[in-house]
């Protein structure tokens, strides 16, 4: 006969496996009542812990690792503030740090994460597939968010880029606008790349409209730098989608520094929804940053409680129409 399981425990007491795994490892942030279950449950069935495996899960550090291609910046602030709401409360800190543009050194930090945290959140979108999975440390948990690396290889959430930008296509089509301007971000980031193929193909579907794509790097110096080339060489243009919300404020002062009326002359939406986006008015996709780091530290949290990774997982953004595409 079979040995009761982990699963077979849980299903009978009703509960998530990570709860069980909570419970019969003795940590607080368990209910009695749900406590009580668990242990009546593992009673009836038979269950034993494997002992190794109980070992291993008791060894912790209660430390959750947090790598990110950068620390600064309203979206990662938010990100980061998001994490730590749902980490802090189940007794977990935080440990960041950054895997830069420099990805052969970079990656370095993904090895020496092993042993010093429980698990780990990884958002590297301009970090190779391969490359990626080579570096991180066996047998940690692991959480990937938006990057390359195949679902099937790791748990994994994903922002769903192309329907953001469609959204924004859409909205400058249906305002009549037909030279539309696109600040993409920094070229080999698959953020960057999902929200510029999906966008210059959806314009490129209407027959009189038209999209040129300028090259930018996330920063708002380089939304004001695309804006002031295109002026001096006299293009015309009517809307401008920027890939983040940075470079849509960067070319947003560039176009008032140039005396143009904005949306008037030119409509401009970015993608991220940042707090100074909301600020000053601009349209945006939403990302729900903060939700976005709530749901990737529970569902790593899950996972070290016991539970599988469960694949990926789809984050919907949403258009958020304000003052820079409607006056």
């Amino acid at each position: 006969m079979a040995h009761a399981t982990i699963r077979d425990v849980a299903r009978r007491a009703q509960v998530s496996v990570a709860s069980v795994s909570r419970a019969l490892n003795g940590l607080d942030n368990v209910s009695e009542e749900t406590r009580a279950k668990v242990a009546e449950a593992a009673r009836e069935l038979g269950y034993v812990p494997h002992a190794g495996a109980r070992s291993l899960s008791l060894a912790r550090t209660n430390a959750i690792g947090v790598v990110l291609p950068a620390l600064h910046g309203e979206f990662f602030s938010e990100f980061v503030r998001g994490m730590d709401e749902v980490a802090s409360a189940r007794g977990y800190l935080l440990l960041l740090s950054n895997l830069n543009a420099d990805t052969q050194g970079g990656t370095a930090v993904l090895r020496a994460m092993r042993g010093r945290v429980d698990g780990l959140l990884l958002m590297a979108p301009h970090v190779d597939d391969q490359e990626l999975v080579d570096a991180l440390p066996s047998g940690l948990p692991t959480l990937l968010i938006n990057t390359r690396a195949p679902a099937a290889e790791r748990a994994g959430i994903h922002l769903d880029n192309a329907a953001g930008a469609r959204a924004v296509a859409d909205h400058f089509l249906a305002l009549g606008r037909r030279r539309i301007v696109h600040i993409a971000g920094p070229q080999g980031n698959i953020d960057a790349q999902e929200r510029a193929e999906a966008f210059v193909e959806r314009i490129a579907g209407e027959p009189d409209a038209m999209v040129e794509v300028m090259q930018g790097d996330f920063f708002e110096e380089s939304g004001a730098r695309a804006v002031e080339t295109l002026l001096a060489r006299g293009a015309e243009f009517d809307a401008i989608f920027a890939a983040n919300d940075n470079m849509a404020i960067g070319a947003l002062e560039a176009l008032r520094r140039a005396d143009l009326d904005v949306p008037g002359d030119v409509a401009v939406a970015g993608f991220d929804d940042i707090p100074l986006a909301a600020h000053i008015g601009i349209t945006t996709v939403r990302v729900r940053i903060a939700e976005l780091g709530q749901r990737a530290a529970e569902r790593l949290l899950e996972m070290l409680g016991g539970a599988e990774g469960g694949g990926d997982e789809l984050h919907e953004p949403e258009l958020v129409i304000r003052g820079t595409t409607e006056g």
